[in-house]
This record gives structure tokens, sequence and C-alpha cells, in this order.
């Protein structure tokens, strides 16, 4: 019998934005979730292990699943502890022997271990004594906000071999179809005449319910996910991977939308992450290479140290619930944390803070009762509430950025 996944967050290097109100698993890091991720190449997990700032909301989102609570049956079999911090892990994996284990060299964090129940707190708590550990070479794991871009391509080619492992082809009247990859069309999505879908470079995966307006043109690898619009004459290029519930128009390339978010208008944005509930308005545009076709500097945190991120393209980190107004102007490397609002003519660029009110009078803080009204009325366009777990995490967030 097959080791039953466990995942793990062990909440550590600075990942902010993309995990201010989610554990790391469920950041859409590809296609799919790495928890999504995993269940396709484990097995649906046995139990979820986070920090407590994020225990009740993930109770919320995975209702079915055990959270920071060891199984203990003996019908369990052993485990397969996984690191939610690696978007990418080995399908082979699976076949670890009991008792090994598997770090990452360059941290010497954990990546996977093998282990019977009663191992599991322990490894847990950081302790690999009594295990056969093996160091892995190489970067495997998510530690800043930029690293959503150095995994996305294996994470998006991994995704869409799963998805299209039993596609069958379907043509629709009027669509252009183009290259050998394959293509998975659910049956409830619907596609325009005029659409162009181009898997010369990559396979494309329509999920349920997407919508393709007329002239729209899908460079694959990509991804549409369910209930998603791509509305006339949008490019989608290839590494685009689009979460459910969103509304895409103009130029997109290389970004990932986690869900939930809107890009209704023309505007280029590329090799990017963008987060639930943010807004992009008619015309915002960023910049994803600098004039020099150096390697991309940023920062993780506002008073943080500028690093090197390995990466010649790089767009923005756009955090859950940032709002930009028309014409916008987003600069390379950015890094736009939770809840801020730009309506300014000069440029953004940098690392800035959470719940940033930026216009061309200066900066303020957004004030919390004023961010939790327009929170609310962006979601119930959607039909949803925030819980009281949510508008708690949000409260907590804006108390540490004024504090």
């Amino acid at each position: 019998m097959p080791p039953i996944p466990i995942l793990f967050d062990d909440n550590k290097g600075r990942l902010a934005p993309l995990n201010d109100l989610r554990p790391a698993f469920d950041i859409r890091t590809g296609a799919l979730t790495t928890l999504d991720r995993a269940t396709c190449l484990f097995g649906p997990p046995a139990a979820l292990f986070v920090p407590t700032t994020h225990s009740v909301l993930t109770a919320q989102a995975h209702p079915n699943i055990p959270i920071n609570t060891t199984p203990t049956s003996p019908s369990s079999g052993s485990f397969l502890l996984l690191n939610a911090r690696c978007p990418v892990p080995n399908p082979d994996w699976s076949n670890l022997l009991l008792n090994h284990a598997i770090l990452e060299s360059q941290s010497s964090d954990l990546l996977v271990a093998h282990l019977p129940a009663a191992s599991i707190p322990s490894a847990l708590a950081g302790n690999t004594t009594g295990l056969t550990t093996t160091r892995l070479e190489g970067h495997h794991l998510l530690s800043r906000p930029w690293h959503i871009r150095t995994f996305r391509d294996p994470a998006i080619n991994l995704d869409l071999d799963l998805l299209t492992r039993d596609a069958r082809p379907r043509t629709i009247p009027g669509v252009t179809t183009l290259g050998n990859h394959p293509t998975s069309i659910h049956g409830s999505a619907r596609i325009s005449p005029t659409v162009v879908l181009d898997t010369e470079a990559g396979p494309i995966v329509l999920a349920a319910d997407a919508v393709i307006r007329p002239g729209a043109i899908i460079l694959g690898p990509a991804y549409i996910g369910e209930h998603s619009t791509i509305l006339e004459r949008t490019l989608i290029k290839p590494f685009t991977a689009i979460g459910p519930h969103c509304k895409i128009a103009g130029e997109v390339g290389g970004t990932i939308f986690q869900s939930h978010a809107n890009k209704a208008h023309d505007g280029h944005l590329g090799d990017s992450w963008i987060g639930q509930w943010a807004n992009l308005g008619a015309g915002t545009t960023n910049s994803n290479l600098l004039n020099t076709y150096d390697q991309v500097i940023a920062r993780a945190t506002p008073n943080g140290p500028n690093e090197r991120t390995g990466q010649q393209f790089l767009g923005a980190v756009i955090g859950d619930h940032v709002k930009f107004a028309i014409c916008s102007r987003i600069m390379t490397g950015s890094i736009l944390h939770t809840g801020c609002m730009f309506a300014q003519t000069a440029a953004i660029s940098g690392c800035i803070a959470p719940f940033t009110w930026a216009t061309d009078a200066g900066t303020r803080t957004y004030r919390l009762d004023k961010f939790i009204e327009v929170a609310k009325a962006v979601m119930s366009r959607r039909k949803l509430t925030p819980t009281s777990a949510y508008l708690t995490r949000l409260a907590e967030l804006h108390t540490q950025t004024s504090s």
C-alpha cells in the first residue's frame, strides 16, 4: 500500500503576499494549487498542517480534511510527509523507503519523508533523528514571493500533462486549432467562433464553464479555470494559468491568477502572479523585462534587503484585494502586498507595504473599516460573504502593518 500524503506548511521564508490569506499548499503555483497537484500525484491527503494564523481559514477551505491533527488509525498505514512550499514534487517520492527523508541541500529544510504516524510530530518539529536522510541539490522550495516565477514553468508543464492524459479531441465549429499538443476542453466550456487555440508549443486546458469570447487567441501551454471568461480579442500567451472565476482581457503572458480576479480591459500583463479579488483598471500595464536585460533585483518586504531573483523576466507579484486605477503602470519586479489601492499617475515600483493607499497626494494606510466595506461589496458581486475568520485575518494583517 503506497503511503498516504500529509502536507505541512512550515511557515519558513518570506512568502507574503502569496500566503497572507492561505497556507502555502493553497497557493496556485501553476494550473493547479500545490495541494491539488499533490493530490493528483499521491492521492487525497490524510491531514494538513498549517500555522495557527491559518488554521481556521484552512479548516473552512478544506472541511473534510483534518487540520493540525496526526492520523493515528493503524489502517491508515504509513504517511508521505510533503513540504507545502515544494511546488513541484517528484512523483517517484511515493516509492521512498520507510523512515527515509529528503532534505533540500541549500536550506537543509525537509522536502519529504516516509514515516509511520508516531514519527510525524517529531518530523514536523524539525527533528530527523533516526531517519535515513539524503540531500537533494538545487532549489526546490518557495522562500520568496518571486519564486512563484522560478517554479512556474515546470509546475504548469506537470499540471497540463496530468490534466490532458485522457483528453479527447473536441471539434468546435468556427474555432481554429493549431499544433500537435493535446487540447482538453470540458463539455460545459463555451468557445465562440473565430477563437484560435494554438498548441504548437504546449497543451491547452479549458476547464468547466470556461467562456472564450470571439477573437480570443490562446497559445499553449495555458490553462483557463472554471467559470473564467476570456474576453473578445484577448491574447493569452504561453505559461499562463487563469484560476476560477476570473475575467481577462488584453495581452497576458506567463501569469498566474489565483482566482476571483479581474483584468477586464486592454493592457499588458506579463510574468506575474495575481491574488484573489485584485482588479486591474483599464489600460493598466506592467513591465516584465529591464531595459538593460539584467537579472531583476527585488525586495520581499518594504524594509528588506535587495535580493537577486535569478530571473530576467519578472513582472509583479500582486497580493489579494489590490486595486489599480485606469492606466496604472507597474514596473519590473514589483511586490505589491495585500490590500493596496493605487490611484497615482507615477509608475508603481518596488515593494509596497500592505494596505497602502497611494494617490498623487502621497501614501497613507488604507483605513480598515473602509477596506472591509469595499471587500464585502466586491465579494458580494460573486455572491460570496467573507467569514468572520477571514475578516479577523485581514484585521491581523492590517494591525501588523500599522504597528
